[in-house]
């Protein structure tokens, strides 16, 4: 098992509008990461930043590193640009964090 942790970053005024096209996950989106070997997947928000905090674990097998190349991954990345600090290809910008601490 392999835990990857990483953030992201909103742009003001678009909480309400993340958290409601996350409630509403496309099927062939979480197909896509369920295929990948992506699990146990959650993200966190500071409200004060607007920081993301994304925790999600990888199978061993998993196939992540092809996910950016998928059409669903891309189509998902410009479907939430507006709402928060994307690289140009509209990937959002993801600084990775180091693990600190683990208690079982």
């Amino acid at each position: 098992m392999n835990t990857h942790a990483f953030r992201m970053k909103l742009k003001p005024g678009t909480i309400a509008q993340y958290r409601r096209r996350h409630d509403e996950l496309w099927p062939d989106l979480a197909q896509a990461l369920h295929d990948a070997g992506i699990y146990d997947y959650s993200i966190f928000l500071d409200e004060e930043t607007l920081h993301l905090f994304a925790v999600l674990k990888l199978r061993p097998d998993n196939t992540s590193a092809v996910l950016p190349q998928q059409e669903v991954m891309r189509r998902w990345w410009d479907y939430m640009a507006d709402l928060m600090e994307t690289e140009p290809n509209n990937r959002p910008r993801e600084w990775p964090l180091t693990p600190m601490f683990y208690f079982e």
